[in-house]
C-alpha cells in the first residue's frame, strides 16, 4: 500500500487567539497551498479531484492524458509524457531455477511483458533497474548488504563471488536442463554474483529479449544499481533520467516486493513523484485494457 504521511498544520493563531472560532481559523489561507478543496499539494506538485471520483495526476497537463482504473481511490488520470514503468530486479539471479529462483516470480513474467508492451504502445518509457555492481561498489558496500547476499555470512560468497556454471537446454536458456528437456545442453558461466555484464545479473528469459530490443529501439532504458533502491546516493543514473525527462508519475513492477520494489517506490514518493505499485491496489488486469484503448484513440 502507498504509505500516507501525516500532515502537520501550524495552529499558532488559534492558540494565541482562543476567541477566534474554529471555522475562522480554518478559513485562513495557508501560504503556497491552493485555496481549493479539490486540490491537494502546491503550485508545482498537485492532484486534482475528478468529478467522477479519483484523481487527476497530470499537474495541469491534461492534453493527451490517459484514465486508468484503480480498485481503490481511482480512477487516475496520467500524462504519458511524464509517466514511466520501472521494472526492478527481474534477473536470472532471482528467477532462474538453476540459481534457486522463485517459480511464483517466473509465473508473472508473461503478464509483465504484456504490461511493458502496453506502456510502450501508449508512448511511455520502460525503465529497467537491476543489480549490477562493480568492484568499486563492492569495496564500499556496507556489511548489512554483504551479509544479506552471502550464503555463509562471509564476504567470500557475497557480491562479486564466482557463482560457477549452470547447464541449460541450448534451445531455452531460461530453464534448467534435466532428463526430460529436449535437444542438446550447453554449459553457461553464471559469472560473479550480481556484477555488471554477468549472466546471473541479466533479465530472465524473454525479459532479456524485451530489454535488449527495447533499448535498441529507444523505448527502454537500462540502469544499474548498487543498493536496493536505484535512487540511493546524491545523483544516480535513474535519478538523472527522471529529472532530465520531467517524469512525475511512476509505476513499479518486480518480484521482490518487500525489498527491491518498495525501496525505490518509497524513495521516489519522498521526493514528490506520483507512485503506483499496490498503492491504489493497482493490477495489470485493469490497467492493460485502458492502455490498449488509449493507444487506439
Amino acid at each position: 500500500m502507498t504509505m500516507k504521511l501525516p500532515a502537520f498544520l501550524l495552529v499558532l493563531t488559534a492558540l494565541l487567539a482562543p476567541h477566534v472560532s474554529s471555522r475562522q481559523a480554518h478559513s485562513k489561507r495557508l501560504t503556497g497551498v491552493p485555496n481549493n478543496p479539490n486540490v491537494l499539494g502546491n503550485a508545482l506538485n498537485f492532484w486534482t479531484k475528478l468529478e467522477t471520483g479519483g484523481w487527476d495526476l497530470t499537474r495541469g497537463a491534461t492534453s493527451g492524458s490517459i484514465s486508468l482504473p484503480m480498485p481503490q481511490k481511482g480512477p487516475i488520470l496520467i500524462q504519458p509524457n511524464a509517466t514511466a514503468l520501472v521494472i526492478i530486479d527481474m534477473q536470472n539471479y532471482f528467477l532462474h531455477e538453476s540459481l534457486g529462483g522463485d517459480p511464483l516470480g517466473r509465473a508473472i513474467v508473461p503478464t509483465t511483458i504484456n504490461l511493458l508492451r502496453a506502456f510502450r504502445a501508449a508512448g511511455m518509457p520502460v525503465l529497467w533497474t537491476n543489480w549490477g555492481v562493480t568492484d568499486f561498489d563492492i569495496i564500499n558496500m556496507p556489511p548489512s548488504f554483504i551479509q544479506g547476499f552471502s550464503s555463509d555470512d562471509t564476504s567470500l560468497t557475497s557480491f562479486g563471488s564466482e557463482m560457477g556454471t549452470v547447464v541449460v537446454p541450448e534451445s531455452d536458456q531460461s530453464i534448467a536442463a534435466n532428463s526430460t528437456t529436449p535437444g542438446p545442453n550447453i554449459t553457461i558461466d553464471a559469472g560473479r554474483k550480481l556484477t555488471r555484464g554477468s549472466w546471473n545479473a541479466q533479465p530472465w528469459g524473454d525479459l532479456f529479449t524485451e530489454q535488449t530490443e527495447g533499448v535498441a529501439n529507444g523505448t527502454d532504458f537500462y540502469f544499474n544499481k548498487n543498493r536496493l533502491s536505484g535512487l540511493w546516493g546524491p545523483s544516480t543514473p535513474l535519478q538523472t533520467f527522471l529529472q532530465d525527462n520531467s517524469m512525475t508519475t511512476l509505476f513499479f513492477g518486480g518480484v521482490n516486493i518487500d525489498q527491491s520494489t518498495t525501496s525505490p517506490l518509497f524513495a521516489t514518493q519522498m521526493v514528490d513523484y506520483n507512485v503506483a505499485l499496490d498503492g491504489w491496489r493497482t493490477n495489470s488486469t485493469g490497467i492493460l485494457p485502458a492502455l490498449m484503448n488509449a493507444t487506439k484513440a
